[in-house]
């Protein structure tokens, strides 16, 4: 039994999506801001003790105009059933697949209410929605809009703010996935009696300046404890935890006796006040012990030292903390779950940024431990009787997402629709590369493995052909920025570069077009001609009539000739959010033209070499052909900049820096109105503090 598929409605950013979870882990990427986190905040919201509820700031932005509408309806003509129709609602619904031979279904069984004998999913639909007497308590008493008034808009929200609490309600319904219109309520705690949820945030205060967090670790071992005094499967735990209380109170009964007997005599005899009417009321002192909260308060993890000193947690990196932190809240949760009577169906394990403080390799090894750890936990904790979690992980880290396959991943993609108002939006990787042909999905996860995969977290992307392209490109962003004066500067964009030669480039196309990632392919003319033994070898780009650069071939489906290629126009360069690249002649005028990139180099800077006489594409062929490439780049990237950049590269850098991502000018103006608030208070402080 697992939580196959969930669909989450105007939930902040997510305002319509849909996202599949694998059986094992499923890892979500993206960028920042793009709706990671809220993912795991409504289940947080879902799963918890309380009754699930939301303010006005969760709902997204682009159902807020839906309030304004039926506000509208209200004071027209329009019946109220219909109005209390148009007010938006966070909708979060669940699809759970289970065996449908399994002998018993626990308290999934309530919300199977589909009669065919077939379907192996059952839905639970949770809504936070209006109230039968919403319209009045949103509206009552707001005046009708009037143009003559002004923007009522700001006034009419805060109200809604206030007032959201009593007039929405959260309910949660089974529904039959083959039938809409079946439908059956629930009680609100049937979803977390069939889903236990678990959440380790990204922030762990492990640092030692956070002192309120510093022994962090120390607070996990009172789970642990309660969770062993009520562990049904293992007996042993089960007393050493009854003997660790029943010490407690024999420490609570000998301070009883002697301390507190001292500590009453301490205390003043009513008779000397010689108040009138006042009987001493025997007052006496009683100190007790609350094994919880002395675990949660003075119990600390400590690591071992020598000679019998023990170390703090602080002692270790926070890389080690942060690890062994995650370890033992895994190891909380599995304890929780296997101490509940009745253990629910599915649980639902959230681990937020798990990188932090990881070195490279250890990121990579935490992501192939997860399912050894789960299986160590049900071998050794619990009889190899099967623990059914599943793990959520949202990570900025390129080396998790080397380890995991595509299939795993979701990545999550922030959009600006036609009204400015950003939202979610899931690229399931299992299903969106799913008709990619196979040998291109291995070559790409073989090929990330091996190198990373910052393509998940990048605004834009250049794709290289060779090492002197990787190690100038510095300089030529910089050049070409600075030529382009009050234009978008890609210098200042989140860039990622790849090295992929030519014969691999167009491998990438369907993992680009999927990412919606805008990409310049830098590739080269690769010009070839037959020689006698009907071989194709490399030319000059005047003397060659096909090209051998596979990423050409397939941009254009077709074998194009180098004098074609010459002709081609940038719009015919163009697909969607990707751009090729390759030599052109550098003046406008037809002219000689590169076959690679330093010959090209070349031929942008004449002046900067001696080719002598004769036709100076050829010459600038044969000079290339003798430098070594990774030399050649390192003289011009360090020794002598000044050059020009090749023309066709210029032209693909600065199409690349048009379309800059768009940036939240409402939340900057927010954010820096914040700093400049805080700002202002610590002044005033500092003030007031040297005229005191």
């Amino acid at each position: 039994m697992r939580i196959e598929r969930v669909e989450i409605q105007n939930f902040r950013l997510l305002q319509n999506v849909s996202l599949g979870l694998e059986d094992g882990t499923t890892l979500i990427v993206g960028r920042n801001n793009c709706g990671k986190t809220s993912i795991a905040e409504v289940f947080r919201r879902l799963l918890s003790d309380r009754a699930p509820s939301f303010r006005l700031e969760d709902f997204s932005l682009g159902s807020h105009e839906e309030f304004w509408t039926a506000f509208n309806a209200f004071h027209g003509e329009i019946a109220r059933s219909d109005v209390a129709a148009m007010l938006p609602v966070v909708r979060v619904t669940l699809d759970i697949s289970y065996d449908i031979d399994a002998p018993d279904l626990g308290p999934l069984s309530e919300c199977i209410v589909d009669l065919d004998p077939d379907c192996s999913c059952a839905r639970i639909v949770l809504t936070y929605g209006p109230r039968a007497t919403a319209l009045e308590s949103l509206f009552a008493e707001i005046i009708a809009p009037n143009a003559e008034q002004g923007d009522q808009r700001p006034g009419f929200f805060s109200l809604i703010k206030k007032r959201l609490a009593a007039a929405y309600e959260p309910r949660l319904e089974a529904v039959d996935p083959n039938d809409p219109t079946n439908r059956k309520d629930l009680d609100l705690k049937a979803l977390t009696t069939l889903i236990r949820g678990g959440f380790i945030n990204a922030q762990r205060g492990l640092d030692d300046d956070t002192h309120r967090e510093r022994d962090v670790l120390g607070k996990v071992v009172e789970v642990l404890f309660q969770s062993a005094l009520t562990d049904p499967t293992d007996p042993e735990k089960r007393t050493t935890a009854e003997q660790l209380h029943g010490a407690v109170e024999k420490i609570q009964k000998e301070l009883h006796d002697g301390f507190n007997a001292g500590l009453t005599s301490l205390l003043p005899t009513f008779e000397l006040f010689g108040y009138p009417g006042l009987d001493d009321p025997g007052l006496t002192t009683v100190t007790t012990f609350d094994v919880e909260r002395l675990l949660k308060d003075h119990t600390q993890v400590r690591y071992r030292g020598v000679n019998g000193l023990t170390l703090p947690e602080s002692y270790n990196g926070l890389g080690v903390r942060n690890l062994v932190y995650i370890l033992l809240q895994l190891l909380k949760f599995f304890r929780e779950f296997q101490a509940t009577p009745a253990a629910a169906s599915v649980h639902l394990i959230f681990i937020e940024e798990p990188e932090a403080h990881l070195h490279p390799q250890m990121q990579e090894v935490f992501i192939r431990q997860l399912h050894l750890i789960k299986g160590a936990f049900e071998q050794q904790l619990n009889d190899s009787r099967p623990w059914p979690v599943q793990f959520v992980i949202s990570t900025h880290s390129p080396h998790m997402a080397n380890e995991a396959r595509f299939e795993t991943m979701r990545y999550f993609l922030s959009m600006t629709d036609e009204h400015g108002i950003r939202q979610s939006k899931v690229k399931d990787l299992r299903w969106g590369m799913g008709g990619a042909p196979a040998p291109d999905r291995d070559f790409l996860y073989q090929y990330l493995t091996l190198t990373r995969c910052d393509l998940f977290f990048a605004d834009k992307a250049i794709l290289i052909e060779g090492t002197s392209e990787r190690l100038l490109l510095p300089t030529m962003i910089a050049k070409t920025d600075a030529a382009a004066v009050g234009e978008p500067q890609l210098a200042s964009q989140y860039l990622t570069v790849m090295e992929v030669g030519g014969a691999y480039a167009h491998r990438f196309h369907d993992l680009l077009n999927f990412l919606e990632l805008r990409t310049l392919i830098v590739t080269d003319i690769d010009s070839v001609k037959p020689n006698a033994e009907r071989k194709r070898n490399a030319c000059p780009v005047a003397e060659g009539l096909y090209t051998s650069n596979a990423c050409l071939k397939d941009w254009f489906e077709a074998e194009v000739t180098p004098a074609q290629l010459l002709a081609k126009t940038s719009a015919e360069k163009t697909r969607g959010l990707r751009r090729i690249a390759y030599q052109i002649p550098e003046g406008n005028e037809p002219g000689p033209s590169g076959r690679s990139f330093e010959d090209a180099f070349i031929l942008a800077n004449l002046d900067r070499f001696q080719l002598g006489q004769g036709d100076v594409a050829s010459l600038a062929y044969e000079h290339a052909a003798d430098q070594k490439k990774s030399a050649f780049a390192l003289k011009y990237a360090i020794d002598d900049t000044n050059w020009n950049v090749p023309r066709y590269i210029a032209e693909g850098l600065r199409w690349l820096a048009v379309g800059a991502p768009v940036v939240d000018t409402q939340m900057a103006a927010r954010t820096m109105a914040a700093v400049v608030e805080v700002v202002g208070e610590a002044v005033a402080a500092e003030g007031g503090q040297g005229d005191a």
